[in-house]
């Protein structure tokens, strides 16, 4: 097994600038990237508000990464599937197994399923859980978003934008998300519905239409359309840390203290994996700095260097 100082599970904005900091400590690093969860920010049709840099965000990610890469730290493209605890170090586990003195979890997360009669009969094939993945196959066309976050409705925006005919399905009775975004979906004339469920997706081969609930008017209804994209929130990637005894709170995610540590000692975390209050690009990479430095720290004292 080959030995790295520190290993990095994850190759988005917090596993990037996690090694940009480690590597740039002088600690032997390498971060791995997966291809299943993929980093939301390659997802990302347009990034507005991360200081310094307006545009798509696998273009940003790929500048980070390039920094990362500049600064020493190796890249493996590999799906790691067990973290064991090997005396004072760490067994990393892929296709390959590797030797670490201290880990960075920073493996994001999966979209969540609504749990919609027909919704897994037809991913793929009209149902979605990525707009500006698959928004463009339906230029043009019907679709319904349905969520109630901001997820929800910057998709609905991104899809009117491109030209789709869009309806928005929230089963809440009002929108999470602050004034400003609501104006962009009355500006768009995006059709809404508050208080509603989706019951059922149906159609032969592909999407053809939906049964809604209306929980106000107990009325259902069908609407046709071409496709449902799902948009309501990720469930974390953090049943990697489970075998380790690393907490995590009820919804998954890791519990990390102000410096990122996790419960087990030399075990961090960071990005949209831990129970930090805003899942944003800016605040995944500063998690990721902040635990890279963490773990330098916990190396030096640990092991003298």
């Amino acid at each position: 097994m080959e030995e790295y100082d520190v290993a990095i599970i994850g190759g988005g904005p917090a596993g990037l600038t996690a090694a940009i900091y480690s590597a740039r400590y002088g600690l032997k690093t390498i971060f791995f990237e997966a291809l299943n969860p993929v980093s939301q920010l390659s997802l990302a049709a347009k990034i507005e508000n991360y200081p310094g840099f307006e545009g798509k965000g696998i273009d940003l990610l790929e500048r980070i990464k390039e920094q990362a890469l500049k600064a020493g730290a190796e890249w493996k493209i590999e799906e790691i599937t067990k973290i064991i605890k090997n005396d004072d170090k760490f067994v990393v586990k892929g296709s390959n197994e590797y030797l670490a003195k201290a880990v960075i979890i920073a493996t994001g997360g999966r979209h969540r399923e609504a749990g919609i009669r027909g919704e897994r009969e037809f991913v793929g094939r009209g149902v979605s859980y990525c707009a500006t993945c698959d928004g463009m196959l339906y230029k043009g066309k019907s679709v319904i978003v349905y969520g109630s976050g901001r997820e929800a409705i910057e998709d609905a925006i991104y899809l009117s934008d491109i030209g789709c005919e869009v309806i928005l399905i929230s089963f809440a009775k009002v929108l999470r998300v602050e004034k400003a975004l609501i104006e962009e979906l009355k500006k768009r004339n995006i059709k809404l519905y508050l208080n509603t469920v989706i019951k059922e997706i149906v159609g032969k081969e592909r999407v053809e239409k939906v049964l809604i609930h209306k929980k106000d008017t107990k009325e259902d209804i069908e609407i046709e359309t071409n496709a449902v994209f799902i948009a309501i929130g990720m469930k974390p990637a953090t049943e990697i840390v489970a075998e380790l005894g690393v907490e995590r709170d009820s919804m998954g995610y890791i519990k990390v203290d102000r410096y990122q540590r996790t419960n087990v000692e030399g075990v961090f975390a960071a990005g949209d994996c831990c129970n930090n209050p805003l899942k944003q690009v800016i605040t995944a990479c500063a998690d990721g700095a902040i635990a890279a430095t963490s773990a330098y720290e916990y190396i030096k004292s640990k092991f003298k260097i």
